[in-house]
């Protein structure tokens, strides 16, 4: 995989240094919150000095290249910087159901997914943690981790960090939410969503290409978007579907998420208060394949 060159090289740790050095003041997400976290100040997303999860174990509802036989190994991150009113997972991303792992603890937790069989390690919502994580990483190499790793993410990525991870990620999973500033304002508490977003996919694409599977059907590398659709058209489907197909590739893999359902705090927004029909998924993916007949989309 990708990080076992860097690792072998010591590149790895060299990258883990510096990483470390936006950790406190923390500026490893776009808000730049500057929190102290490594003296015990926990940032604006919620995040302290130590990772926290909530849960790991194999996941067989990923999208299908990533599950293969033996799943998904996914490691569940507590918070996000995000404040989406209709999160899904909100008793994670909102620090609800959390413990902390350490270093030695959390490499542990890689090599037992590889151990149960899984076929990558999927970082699910990682970037306020990176610096923690790659430690864990670095150790978990040394015991003879291999298997690829997934970066699971909301979109929303520093570009100085994601350049930090070049050569360490082998598959990039970024949600693209919104075409809209204000709508992404509204719904998830940040005005610059969409030209962040945009930025970290190009980098993305840039560090791994578009998706590559083996001869087993499995990723093993390359970039697979996922994007919500909205009640209303509200996401803005169509410029999204444009955007990739003229800026990233027009062969992308993209899944067409149909399963928004109001939770969280959607119910005091009377617009997404629902559930989406079956004419706005299908407007949705006519939009994808008239920005790109190649598109290789998920549904």
């Amino acid at each position: 995989m990708s990080y076992i060159e860097l690792y072998q090289t010591g590149e790895l740790a060299k990258k883990i240094s510096v990483l470390k050095e936006s950790l406190e003041p923390c500026r490893l997400c776009p808000r730049e919150c500057g929190a102290s976290r490594v003296s015990g100040e926990r940032g604006q997303c919620g995040a302290g000095k130590d990772a926290e999860i909530s849960s790991f174990g194999p996941h067989f509802g990923e999208e299908p290249p990533l599950v293969g036989g033996g799943g998904s190994g996914t490691v569940f991150f507590a918070f996000c910087s995000l404040r989406c009113v209709f999160c899904q997972n909100f008793e994670t991303s909102r620090g609800m159901d959390k413990y902390a792992v350490n270093t030695t603890e959390l490499a542990e937790i890689m090599l037992k997914l590889q151990k149960r069989g899984c076929v990558n390690i999927n970082l699910v919502t990682p970037t306020h943690y990176i610096p923690q994580i790659l430690d864990a990483l670095l150790a978990a190499c040394e015991q003879g981790l291999k298997l690829p790793l997934v970066y699971n993410c909301s979109g929303y990525e520093r570009l100085e960090i994601l350049r930090q991870l070049d050569g360490i990620v082998d598959i990039y999973m970024p949600d693209i939410k919104y075409a809209d500033k204000n709508i992404a304002l509204k719904y998830s508490q940040i005005l610059d969503y969409p030209r962040v977003a945009k930025e970290a996919l190009k980098e993305m694409h840039k560090q791994v290409g578009d998706l590559v599977l083996n001869e087993e059907g499995i990723a093993i590398k390359g970039l697979l978007i996922r994007h919500l659709v909205m009640p209303g058209g509200l996401a803005g489907t169509a410029s999204l579907m444009k955007f990739i197909a003229e800026e990233i590739s027009p062969k992308s893999w993209i899944n067409i998420m149909d399963q928004y359902y109001p939770t969280y705090l959607a119910h005091r927004y009377p617009e997404i208060n629902r559930r989406i029909t079956r004419k706005e998924y299908l407007e949705a993916l006519k939009a994808a394949e008239q920005a790109s007949p190649s598109f290789n989309l998920i549904y």
